[in-house]
């Protein structure tokens, strides 16, 4: 399928302000001591919670908000490891899962901010973009189809077009393409919007503002097995 892109900005930032909900925020606050939250002004809920998490420990903190967030995905032995790894290292960037990565970036960031700048800070990248096709028969507009038209614009040190190249022209099938995008909204018409890790799409990568894209998509050989 052939597709036409119009990249309207690219920005980077070191926090996504929707990650956490205020529903969040007051379970957070109770785990750092804080169990009246509730009855806080949601306004001030963040402050309040940078400053609860300061007073502990910072691995003991990256702990409890690990836990919080992950434990369905990291044992305790993980988390414990992890608490102490994310004083050292950008484990939103680092870590082997990248399905995890968008949430230890959340994670990391609040820690970033209430131990000012003791943790490693890590940055996203949010792009903004047209992708309109005449085919009548284009896919639906996902993650997979939104890399494999953006790499036409990345430059060649880009990590996706080295990590992935076989995926990118579909050969193989690309399912971390659902890890790396880490969010991918419509804004209205042929208007998207995408986030992502810094780590994955620097804004500094991106060659052209305007082109055309060929996208493959992988498919199963039914004579495999």
């Amino acid at each position: 399928m052939n597709y036409h892109i119009i990249i309207n900005s690219v920005k980077t930032v070191d926090e996504l302000p929707e990650s956490w909900s205020n529903q969040d925020l007051v379970e957070l606050l109770d785990s750092f001591g804080f169990p009246d939250a509730a009855q806080s002004n949601p306004a001030e809920l963040r402050e309040l919670l940078s400053m609860a998490i300061s007073d502990y420990e910072p691995a003991e903190a990256a702990a409890i908000l690990l836990n919080y967030r992950l434990s369905d995905a990291l044992n305790e032995g993980q988390i414990d490891q992890m608490s102490h790894d994310m004083l050292l290292d950008k484990i939103s960037e680092e870590y082997p899962q990248i399905g995890l990565h968008h949430q230890l970036f959340n994670i990391n960031q609040l820690l970033h901010k209430a131990y000012n700048g003791k943790f490693p800070s890590a940055k996203a990248t949010i792009v903004e973009f047209e992708i309109s096709s005449e085919d009548a028969h284009a896919e639906e507009i996902t993650k997979e189809v939104v890399l494999k038209a953006l790499q036409h614009t990345l430059n060649d040190s880009n990590l996706i077009k080295r990590l992935f190249a076989d995926h990118l022209e579909g050969k193989v099938n690309f399912e971390e393409a659902d890890s790396i995008i880490w969010v991918l909204r419509k804004i209205e018409g042929g208007q998207y919007q995408l986030i992502t890790s810094e780590y994955w799409m620097d804004r500094d990568e991106f060659v052209e503002a305007e082109f055309d894209a060929e996208v493959i998509l992988f498919e199963e050989d039914e004579n495999e097995g």
